[in-house]
Formats: structure tokens, C-alpha cells, sequence
């Protein structure tokens, strides 16, 4: 018998315990770790922000679920890992040993990094369903009274899109409630263009999200430093190619989302020869860390380095898709080593995503992720927003009846005529 335990119940997380107990022997344990028993989707909180869902219709409670699936859960969260020793402390004093051990515990989010920043100081953010519901609040008052918004992300950020997406959500939102003309809006990103998304861009996105951008009355600036944010002001360092100073930017702002830096969480960060600088865990093409074997990583926890050299930190995302191939990977491989087998399996780090952008979207297929690419396709339309609704169904149906079936995986193998992604809502409604 192997224990096997996966720490973090996200996206990656939750999945990579349904497929782990459907691949791994009868009489092999799969445990969760992870702080409070509520999955959240993620995805939707852009929508919770500006009241188009309450936090309730995203969250599932997981023990029922884990329950029926046969998986145990810890429920208390992990202080700290023990590598050498094959075992977890856990926040209330008790420990866990492990044989494997599978991370995917997201990351931590670096709002100290920069002075004034974050929901407990003076910016809003999407990265959580708390924080989103922080967000409405400010949301309203924004929506009775007007004022300049700036929406985008900081240096080092490495998941563009909820940005992109909540910049065109929030004026949508607004120009639904007959406000938008007394709300100015700013996109500030580290991106040396618009749609660059951390890939160098996907298809055609730097002409269709300036296009978008620029119809629905959005300024932009790009090479952004976030200085300091004060309660009224952003300050905002625009740089040159080679990273010189090029123009310093006071924005006002009543209102402002910006997404943050992520590092590894505490309970890894720093161990030598688990994790890189930043906190993230190393791992080799078969998602195994090089100095302890028996640990595998999965989701935006994983190390990547960028693609290429920009003039501002600009990180790599970890999208679903890319996830789910590290996660059905994984649940390979660590089968394989039960039974006297090498772990072969690859993932596959392709990227299709769905950009909603409250009444449209924009939607791209990256075969594989980081260019070159076999695929590198972008389009937009109505249709994304519809399918966005639909994948945000279809997900979160998975993980409430304990499902293991990779919805990307699944879609890339029916389009890339495109055509199965634009009528995937239907199939799920």
C-alpha cells in the first residue's frame, strides 16, 4: 500500500485527487490537504466583482465529495513540508507521512511587494472569491458616483487574461447601469505590448485586444512599473525597451483592480532543491522534482521560466488546459511507479482559453504553449462569452459528482475547426 497525498484542493488539486484515485491501486490511499474544505472557481470571480454571481453558485463544499470518492481529507492546511523525511506539518500541530506527494498548491499572492498595494490597502482584486466580494462593494460605490478606474497588473504578474477579461466585465457592467460615460478607464500592464499574455502573444490578440481596447474607450499603457499606490493615485513608471525610465504616470483612481506578483506559499518556499527563488517547484518533463523523486507538482505552483527577455518581469500562466495535461500526467506516471514501471507520461502544455469580456470574448488555441507553435489561433465573438458560461457549468458539475474527465484534453481533440468550442454551451446548459 502507498499513501499518496496531493496539497491544495484548486483547480489542479481537486482534479489530480479524482484522477490519482482512479489510476492508482484499490489499496492505495489518496489524501487532500488543504485550508478549509471549500472549492472556489476561481474563473468566475470576475463575475462576482460586478454581481453577476454570488459566491455561493461557485463554491462547492468538497468533504461530501472526497467522502464518496474514497479520498480522505485534511481539511487543516499544511504549515510545512519535510522533504527529507516524507512528511507534511499541518497547521493544528499533527503530521502526515507520504510516499508520493503531488503539490499544487497555487500560489501565494505578493501584494507586499509593492507599498499601498492590495485588497487590505487600496486596490481591489480578483484572485480570490473574498476578494471579489470585497470588489463589489467598491463596485457600487463606483457605479453611484463615477471616478477614473485603473484596471491590469503589476511587474512580475504572470496571469493576464482576468485582467484583460475584468477590465471589459466592469465596462460592460457599467455601461449596462448607464454610468460608463462617468467612469474614465486605464489598463496598465508590465507587457511590452498589449497581448503579449506572458506567451509573446496567441494569434492575432495584440490586434484584437488593442481593437478592443480601443472601442470600448480604454487607455492603455504598457512597460508599467507599479511604484506605490495611495488611496487617490497611482504612481506608474513607464520604461523604454532597454528598461530605462521613458515617462512617469500619476493616475487617479476611484476605483482599481490590479493583479499581483505570485510567489511559492510559505509551506515550501525556500527548501533547496524543491523550489527556485521565487518559491516555485522544480520539476523535470514529467512534472517529478530532480532532488526528491517521490514529489510531483501540478498548476501555477510548477517553475517556468519566461519566454524570452522583456523589460519588466513578465511571467509565464499556467492555464487550464496546461494544468490538466500536468495533472493527467501525473496520475500516470505516479501509477506507473506503483506498479515497477518508469514514469514516461508528458504533458502535453498546450493552451486553449476562453476570455470573457461580459457580452463578448476573445477566445485562443496555443499548440503548444510556448512558441513556436504547431496552432496559434485567436478569434472573438459573441460565442466566448456563451461558452464561458458553459465551461464554468460543465466544471463545476465535474467537481461537485467527483468527475476525473479533463475538459480540455477533450475539447482540443474535437475542434481545431473551431467549431465544437463555439457550440460547447449548449452542450453543457
Amino acid at each position: 500500500m502507498a499513501r499518496i497525498v496531493v496539497l491544495g484542493a484548486g483547480l489542479g488539486g481537486t482534479i489530480m485527487a479524482y484522477e490519482l484515485r482512479d489510476a492508482v491501486r484499490p489499496e492505495d490511499t489518496v489524501t487532500v490537504v488543504n485550508k478549509g474544505s471549500t472549492y472556489s472557481f476561481v474563473p468566475s470571480n470576475p463575475w462576482v466583482a460586478v454581481g453577476w454571481r454570488q459566491k455561493e453558485e461557485i463554491e462547492v463544499d468538497l468533504g461530501p465529495v472526497l467522502n464518496r470518492r474514497g479520498i480522505a481529507f485534511r481539511p487543516e492546511g499544511a504549515k510545512r513540508i519535510d522533504p527529507d523525511n516524507n512528511r507534511i506539518e499541518l497547521n493544528d500541530g499533527s503530521a502526515l507521512d507520504y510516499d508520493y506527494l503531488v503539490i499544487a498548491t497555487g500560489p501565494e499572492l505578493a501584494f507586499d511587494e509593492i507599498e499601498g498595494f492590495g485588497p487590505a490597502a487600496n486596490t481591489q482584486s480578483v484572485c480570490h472569491v473574498d476578494h471579489a466580494l470585497q470588489a463589489r462593494e467598491a463596485f457600487e460605490k463606483l457605479a453611484a458616483t463615477g471616478g477614473p478606474v485603473v484596471i491590469g497588473a503589476a511587474q512580475g504578474a504572470s496571469c493576464f487574461g482576468p485582467a484583460y477579461e475584468f477590465a471589459f466585465i466592469l465596462e460592460t457592467a457599467l455601461r449596462r447601469r448607464k454610468v460608463r460615460d462617468r467612469v474614465p478607464m486605464t489598463f496598465v500592464t508590465p507587457e511590452p505590448y498589449i497581448g503579449h499574455l506572458g506567451l509573446d502573444g496567441v494569434g492575432d490578440t495584440k490586434s484584437l485586444l488593442e481593437s478592443a481596447l480601443r472601442e470600448k474607450h480604454i487607455k492603455w499603457i504598457t512597460n508599467a512599473k507599479v511604484v506605490k499606490v495611495e488611496p487617490d493615485v497611482i504612481h506608474v513608471e513607464e520604461v523604454n525597451e532597454d528598461g530605462s525610465l521613458k515617462a512617469k504616470h500619476e493616475l487617479p483612481h476611484a476605483f482599481s483592480m490590479l493583479l499581483p506578483a505570485f510567489r511559492g506559499v510559505e509551506a515550501v518556499r525556500g527548501i533547496e532543491g524543491l523550489t527556485n527563488p521565487r518559491g516555485f517547484i522544480l520539476a523535470d518533463k514529467h512534472q517529478r522534482n530532480p532532488r526528491y523523486p517521490n514529489i510531483f507538482s501540478v498548476g501555477v505552483c510548477v517553475a517556468i521560466p519566461p519566454i524570452g527577455k522583456t523589460p519588466l518581469p513578465v511571467g509565464v500562466p499556467k492555464t487550464g488546459f496546461m494544468i490538466e495535461s500536468m495533472v493527467t500526467a501525473t496520475a500516470h506516471n505516479i501509477s506507473a511507479l506503483l506498479r515497477g514501471q518508469p514514469a514516461n507520461a508528458v504533458a502535453t502544455w498546450n493552451a486553449v482559453c476562453l476570455a470573457d469580456f461580459g457580452d463578448t470574448g476573445i477566445a485562443f488555441v496555443a499548440q503548444p504553449q510556448i512558441p513556436p507553435r504547431n496552432v496559434n489561433w485567436s478569434a472573438s465573438g459573441k460565442w466566448v462569452h456563451a461558452a464561458k458560461i458553459g465551461f464554468e457549468k460543465y466544471f463545476l458539475r465535474k467537481i461537485r459528482q467527483g468527475k476525473s474527465e479533463t475538459f480540455y484534453e477533450k475539447l482540443a481533440l474535437d475542434m481545431l475547426g473551431i467549431t465544437k468550442l463555439k457550440d460547447i454551451h449548449e452542450e453543457v446548459s
